[in-house]
């Protein structure tokens, strides 16, 4: 199985065949904002891909429609919701929540109003 280390926690887990992003850091207690609940309804799960995106399945047209919304956007950008590993055997993965995406999990958990958080 692939090991998946998610950034900036530097905390790595195995991942299963089937798994998305979203799920590995949901079981593990990443804290990765995924605020349409996992349906590709928004893009507050994205990260970046700094490693193994061949070990995932294609992106879809409506996973890049929802990306286009997203703060940060890279080549290597996906939503964490959508982007699932496709074997049991591949090369180890890492992936980094945005800074953006830190800072919207921080002010969430300090209680800040929404309306303090960085354009």
């Amino acid at each position: 199985m692939p090991k998946v280390t998610f950034l900036p926690d530097n905390k790595t887990f195995e991942g299963k065949a089937g798994e998305s992003l979203l799920d590995i850091a949901l079981e593990n207690d990443i804290d990765l904002q995924h605020n349409c609940g996992g349906v590709c309804a928004c893009s507050t799960c994205h990260v970046i891909v700094k490693k193994g995106m061949k070990n995932f399945d294609e992106m879809t047209d409506e996973e890049a429609d929802q990306l286009d919304e997203a703060e940060g956007l890279t080549l290597d950008s996906r939503l964490g919701c959508q982007c699932k590993i496709l074997l049991e055997e591949g090369e180890d993965i890492v992936v980094e929540i945005p800074m953006i995406n830190e800072q919207i999990r921080y002010f969430f958990h300090e209680g800040k109003p929404t309306n303090t958080i960085p354009h």
